[in-house]
């Protein structure tokens, strides 16, 4: 069966309501408060990067799919050589509207429409099913007008779920994903994009193309 956005998997549908419970309840099993859960923050690893894209590509407007609680948006500060202080990552990156979407987090959880210069998706592919893996990568290149930045885990979580299944439920070879992006790209051959792909020992495999 061909899944999607308005028709996703039941192991789909499962796990959002596992990770709205963690959003709203915190990981017991981990110990960790609600306020900290998916918080967002991993984002601050990327910044440089994205940044960099944003100048480069000229992007105005950002949609960061799979944002957790996107703490980090609001904390990052940065200090110009010239002495400026910047405040958040709008003015840090210097766009014009970024919007967030994690459909775990209900705040954040109404989906996209339209398109947007640059999509980010960092630490979130690894945590969906694997039936519902091309119509979700699909749909990060529909979103994306640009460019596209995406990380993947091929490393087990630290953390699992409360089921004891470990958190990173699709676990597979740089290959599978790099098969994966590549055919979603080949579809839009405009769209610019960059694929971090993390080995077990936390090696990085990166794969770019596209801006024909």
């Amino acid at each position: 069966m061909a899944y999607s956005r308005a028709n996703p998997s039941p192991r789909y549908v499962e796990l959002l309501h596992v990770y709205k419970d963690l959003h709203e309840r915190g990981d017991k099993l981990n110990n960790i408060p609600a306020g900290n859960t998916f918080d967002g923050r991993s984002l601050r690893n990327h910044i440089n990067t994205i940044g960099r894209a944003v100048e480069t590509f000229g992007l105005r407007t950002i949609l960061d799919y799979g944002c957790g609680k996107a703490e980090g948006y609001e904390e990052a500060r940065m200090t110009l050589p010239d002495g400026r202080k910047l405040r958040g990552l709008k003015e840090i990156w210097g766009v014009d509207a970024i919007r967030l979407f994690d459909p775990g987090y209900p705040p954040y959880s109404t989906p996209p429409t339209g398109t947007y210069d640059g999509v980010i998706c960092t630490d979130v592919l690894e945590h969906c099913p694997e039936e519902d893996i091309d119509w979700i990568v699909d749909e990060l290149f529909g979103f994306a007008e640009k460019f596209l930045f995406l990380t993947v885990a091929c490393y087990p979580a630290e953390k699992n779920l409360p089921s004891g299944d470990n958190a990173h439920v699709t676990l597979k070879n740089p290959g599978w994903w790099i098969d994966r992006i590549t055919a979603a790209a080949a579809g839009r051959p405009r769209v610019r994009y960059v694929a971090s792909v993390a080995l077990f020992d936390k090696r990085q495999i990166v794969v770019q193309g596209g801006g024909e």
